[in-house]
């Protein structure tokens, strides 16, 4: 099946490549969505500008779209990708959704408008579950945005191995952080892996804190050969 994957550059969207990929599915393409809007409610915005770099250590072609990031109206410019990617022969889409229906459903309705099929694999999967999935999996996985109790600055850019996984559970247990950060609490960045051709390597990099949340932003990166 050819198919195209909803891609960020975080975590989910990485897993739902892999597990593509691990079907024998011919991916042809990552489509990523860089929204104006930082408080997007579709879209992963922190560190989105590294998914033309991801693309190549990936070797898979990007298709990179503009969006404003405004409620509702930013499914217009998503359905628009989504026929440009139907007129390239795509027969499927690829989504990281784990529990965010908002999301889900309104990526189902525009498939079905255009006649896509819509593929969630990790959907309702056990947070904990999915998380050593991950690890497992072998993606090298950073936090890139906090955004929630328990989690401080010394968390951005810090990689989730099963050292500070433990600890995710620990402070999971004191603040009902979700394990796999569906609720918004953070974001991440993922910038290696088996499926990688290249690893990122990253060479310049700021972190920006307020008072209880904050982002880790990578100024700049390069690839290096495995």
């Amino acid at each position: 099946m050819k198919s195209a994957v909803l891609f960020s550059g975080g975590k989910d969207s990485v897993m739902a490549l892999n597990y593509s990929l691990n079907q024998g599915d011919d991916v042809k393409y990552l489509l990523s969505m860089e929204s104006k809007n930082k408080e997007s409610y579709m879209f992963h915005v922190p560190n989105i500008h590294l998914t033309s770099l991801l693309s190549e250590a990936l070797e898979i072609p990007l298709i990179n779209a503009i969006t404003d990031g405004e409620k509702e109206k930013e499914l217009d410019d998503l359905k628009e990708q989504f026929y440009k990617l139907k007129e390239l022969g795509i027969e499927a889409i690829y989504t990281g959704a784990l529990f965010s229906t908002y999301q889900k459903s309104r990526i189902e309705n525009l498939c079905e408008e255009v006649g896509l099929i819509a593929i969630s694999p990790y959907w309702h999967m056990d947070p904990k579950e999915y998380m050593e999935l991950v690890l497992a999996s072998g993606f090298k996985v950073i936090i890139s945005g906090v955004y929630a109790d328990g989690l401080d600055e010394t968390w951005l850019g810090k990689e989730i191995d099963q050292e500070s996984f433990e600890e995710l559970i620990k402070i999971s247990k004191k603040t009902y952080l979700h394990l796999a950060f569906e609720g918004g609490e953070a974001e991440t960045l993922v910038i290696d892996g088996p499926i990688f051709k290249k690893r990122i390597e990253i060479t310049d990099s700021e972190i920006e804190w307020h008072r209880d949340s904050g982002n880790y932003y990578v100024l700049d990166a390069k690839l290096v050969s495995k």
